[in-house]
Order: structure tokens, then sequence, then C-alpha cells
């Protein structure tokens, strides 16, 4: 993960555990692999330490819209879910459903960074609730900022694949455009 520049990009320090993340129960992420749209389309299975007895936060970000030459909308938010008790993402508070990976043709490699943050204890969030079908709030959202705004702890685990674009992304472009 360090010669992807997640460090400066996203985060400041990189954690030391890792995000497991696997797509259909055959793909998995693994620290800056090539998956492809198609792959990870659908929401994955993610694992990770936790202390059953605390509160996490899941988020995925791109930070190379609409390229990574050309970060403008640096950062697109994939993924955003808050108040996870221990390791089960699936009682965690959805903010922002998922979006698998949509690179605009001819824009190259992307970066997918999944990252889990310790939260002070069970929060209310009052950022806006996104639906897989919508990019309204996804873009130039800011993990450092977000991470203040909330005193997160860490990240505490990270992962990082990257993708570029093919077949599937234009079916996610219409998706998110209705």
């Amino acid at each position: 993960m360090d010669k992807l520049e997640l460090v400066p990009d996203v985060i400041d320090t990189l954690p030391g555990e890792i995000v497991e993340v696997t797509y259909e129960g055959k793909y998995k992420v693994d620290g800056g692999k090539e998956l492809t749209p198609t792959q990870v389309k659908n929401v994955p299975e993610v694992k990770f330490p936790a202390d059953p007895q605390q509160w996490y936060t899941l988020l995925m970000t791109d930070p190379d819209a609409p390229s990574r030459a050309d970060p403008t909308f640096r950062e697109v938010q994939h993924w955003l879910v808050t108040n996870i008790p221990g390791s089960d993402v699936t009682a965690g508070d959805t903010i922002h459903e998922y979006i698998g990976s949509g690179p605009p043709q001819g824009s190259g490699l992307h970066r997918y960074i999944f990252l889990v943050y310790k939260q002070p204890g069970k929060l209310t969030f009052d950022e806006p609730r996104v639906t897989n079908r919508s990019r309204e709030n996804r873009r130039n959202f800011s993990t450092r900022n977000f991470v203040a705004k909330y005193k997160l702890e860490g990240p505490v685990a990270a992962n990082v694949y990257q993708a570029q674009f093919d077949d599937y992304v234009p079916i996610l472009h219409q998706q998110l455009s209705g």
C-alpha cells in the first residue's frame, strides 16, 4: 500500500491491520491488485480485527476522479457505514450505499481504498443519506475532514485495489443517473 501513495493522498499514516474484502466469495482485495468493475459491482464481504465492545466506521473512497493525473473530484465516496458494532458491518448504519468502481474510459487505473476507523462511542452522523442510484454528495468527500469532524481513531485497518474502465461502467453510470 505504501507504493500506491495512500499516504499522503488520503490518509496520514498506514494502519497496522488489513481489512479483508472479498467479492462474490472469490475476488479478494489484495493491497493494490487490479480487479475489474464487473468483479466488484456487488457489496463485498468485509472482515477486520475489532473489539466487540467498540463501534467502528467503514468507508470506501476513490481519490482518483476523474483520473489519477487530474483528481479534480478527490475523493469520491463509494461506501460509508457507521456505528458498526464490533466487526459486524451488516449491523452498521449505512450512510452511503455501496457502489462499485466506475472509472471513466481512458482514465487509467483508479485506487479504491477501504478504511476502518474506531469511533469514540455510538455516534449520530449528520451526513446526507445517499442511495446506490445517486451521485449526489459523493464527490469531493474528504476522509481527513470526516475523521476530524467525528473524532474517529485510526485508521485501524485498510486495504486497496485498483480498477480501470470495463463494459460494466456504463451500466453503473446509468444507475447513478436515476
